[in-house]
């Protein structure tokens, strides 16, 4: 039987028949010693003295009966005990595992069915480990070949933005209206796809676990400044009104260049979903374990279909009157909050606005 190919079950099984052998032979050695002994060694002896004999041997049968039943209760618990510890043993060896340490196996150099499952542990975590492999070079493929991509097209981009605007400024010295338009549209277009290569680059570092972060105790208030100052020269030509309102001594622990970018994302978003004389409204406060920041907009608002899908990649509604957007700047918005341990969510109306809100959870020292 397979059970029995184990050293410490076969040993476990041998003690219980020796012991349960021991309370046969109790059982019967009053008929054994007590006749037995009178006809083959003292046949001198009369029946009464072998009653006596056979009595004495019945009154120590309990005794060695309770004995052998011991002695097999201390043969079961030390195997069980060993089997715990085993257990115990794999145990830890899993947790090791699952908590980063790649080379920790569980010993099973036994025979048995244990020792089996232990192999098959030890097997998968072999395969884990090979397919983690396998997605990290994947991961590295990835992020190179966007990465080479990416900077291949950033000279030729530079040099298309460079023979743009001296076309832009001949058309203006000669007067050619036809060509400073079409000019015009093409740098806008050019502006379009460098801000495609850059957020590409910025996702697939995220992707690729790449992007470092750097925390330090920032001030929110100093960054929304510097959110507001980047876009305030497009909010007044478009006669839009970007309105900051916070705790000016609220500081949070956090990578201040991506927050801003993230911030930055959600200003660009409200701002090109807006019509002249509409605000957008940056807040901040502290909750009792928490940061929130939120962006507020009185535009055109976001389709109730599109609300679920607005944080995917590329993502564009059919509803939406924007055609400069690449769909990838909420995307980019949502990395930056689950980098930072937060979450990030949407509330809209069509017709009256669209409030993100990003929350990040405070860790406290207990």
């Amino acid at each position: 039987m397979r059970v029995f190919v184990n050293r410490d079950i076969k040993r476990l099984f041998l003690q219980i028949v020796l012991c349960m052998a021991a309370v046969v032979l109790v059982s019967v050695l009053p008929v054994i010693s007590g006749f037995g002994a009178a006809v083959f060694v003292r046949p001198d002896l009369e029946m009464g003295n072998m009653i006596v004999v056979s009595e004495i041997f019945a009154l120590l049968a309990p005794f060695c009966t309770v004995f052998t039943g011991g002695a097999a209760l201390i043969f079961c618990y030390r195997y069980f005990r060993q089997q715990d510890r085993q257990m115990e043993e794999a145990v830890e060896r899993i947790r090791a595992f699952v908590s980063g340490d790649k080379d920790a196996r569980i010993v099973c150099d036994e025979e048995g069915e244990l020792y089996r499952l232990f192999h098959e542990i030890n097997s998968l975590a072999a395969i884990l480990n090979a397919q983690a492999q396998k997605e990290g070079q994947s991961r590295e493929f990835l992020k190179n070949t966007i990465s080479d991509i990416s900077h291949q097209l950033k000279t030729p981009l530079a040099a298309l933005n460079i023979y743009n605007g001296i076309m832009q400024t001949e058309a203006e010295a000669d007067g050619l209206a036809t060509i400073r338009e079409f000019a015009g549209l093409s740098e806008q277009e050019l502006d379009r796809i460098e801000t495609l290569v850059q957020n590409l680059l910025k996702i697939t570092k995220f992707d690729a676990g790449t992007m470092i972060i750097e925390k330090r105790q920032e001030n929110l208030s100093d960054i929304m400044t510097d959110v507001e100052r980047h876009f305030a020269f497009r909010a007044g030509q478009e006669g839009k009104q970007i309105v900051l309102n916070g705790d000016v001594s609220l500081f949070f622990s956090c990578d201040r260049n991506w927050i801003a970018e993230a911030i930055d994302n959600l200003v660009k978003n409200a701002l090109d979903h807006t019509e002249s004389g509409d605000s957008i409204w940056v807040t901040w406060d502290r909750l009792p374990s928490a940061v929130r920041i939120a962006v507020r907009d009185n535009g055109s608002g976001i389709h109730p279909e599109d609300l679920h899908h607005i944080f995917k990649r590329f993502y564009r509604s059919r509803y939406s009157q924007d055609t400069q957007g690449i769909g990838l700047g909420l995307s980019l918005v949502k990395a930056v909050a689950e980098i930072h341990g937060g979450t990030v969510s949407v509330d809209s109306r069509l017709g009256e606005g669209t409030t993100f809100v990003l929350v990040f959870p405070i860790i406290t020292k207990l």
